[in-house]
């Protein structure tokens, strides 16, 4: 079901001959607020109406509707009637998966993926920071029945899981010192850290051992053990983890596979290009 735009003649922008065609001042300003409305979107697994789009985006009712429809019509975004909620549609995803191909997280870094995933026989999962969250680019399933649920695309948090962890630990120091000072500290499980100073403590510890744990902070019933893949200066430009059920897994069988995930990382280090 198509979303009804509304085209009155005085919601385009006059054209300002002080500025090239199409480049005036309120239409880059629309464009900007058009890909603000994706990113809350992602944030938005579930979907959101326009008006709770609205109010996140901090814009009125009727340019949201209007950017909404418009985002609709081109496959950015798709529309649940029944719900009357907005999702990302599948445009987005066509386009994230230009970048992952141009940035070789899929033809170079599967295999690698899908070596470490036969040895463990659990999910492997590749991230990078997205500003204060990590990025799925890549996982693997294990054969096991039980699925692990962070799929490519997914944005998680930095401060519960063991990749978001791994990320912060090998920032470079001054972004280290920022996330560790103002990242949101999430309570997403009784387990999560939400101190400060915890998570201080947390970080050093990660950065000390060189790898990452998460048990059941991120959620319930699952643990993971996360290494950094790092550039040439010594600094994580992505993560690499092995997550499991812990009904499968204790920490120290989890944290018996850091030697595999080092030497896989290792190799992505040197195949992916470290942006």
């Amino acid at each position: 079901m198509s979303v009804k735009q509304a085209t009155a003649a005085n919601d385009v922008p006059a054209h300002d001959e002080g500025q090239p065609a199409g480049k005036s001042p309120d239409r880059t300003d629309m464009v900007g607020k058009a890909l603000g409305l994706l990113v809350l979107l992602g944030d938005e697994p579930r979907g959101a109406s326009a008006a709770e789009v609205s109010r996140r985006a901090g814009l009125p009712f009727s340019t949201t509707y209007r950017l909404l429809g418009s985002l609709a019509r081109d496959g950015f975004v798709d529309y649940e009637p029944d719900g009357r909620r907005y999702h990302l549609g599948l445009r987005v995803f066509q386009l994230g998966q230009r970048v992952s191909n141009h940035h070789g997280f899929a033809g170079a870094a599967m295999p690698v993926l899908r070596r470490v995933t036969e040895q463990t026989g659990e999910a492997t999962i590749l991230s990078v920071r997205d500003g204060r969250h990590h990025l799925t680019v890549n996982k693997v399933d294990g054969p096991q029945m039980f699925r692990v649920t962070s799929d490519p695309g997914h944005l998680g948090s930095l401060s519960t899981t063991a990749v978001g962890k791994a990320l912060v630990a090998f920032a470079e120091d001054a972004e280290r010192e920022e996330l560790l000072a103002d990242l949101p500290l999430e309570a997403l499980t009784e387990k999560s850290i939400t101190s400060r100073e915890a998570f201080r403590a947390e970080i050093e510890q990660v950065r000390r051992q060189g790898y990452a744990l998460m048990d059941e902070e991120n959620e319930a019933g699952m643990r993971a053990v996360a290494v950094p893949l790092l550039n040439a200066q010594g600094f994580a430009f992505a993560s690499l983890a092995t997550a499991v059920p812990v009904f499968r897994l204790t920490l120290p069988e989890l944290i018996a596979h850091v030697p595999l995930l080092q030497d896989a990382a290792a190799e992505l280090a040197a195949r992916l290009p470290q942006r």
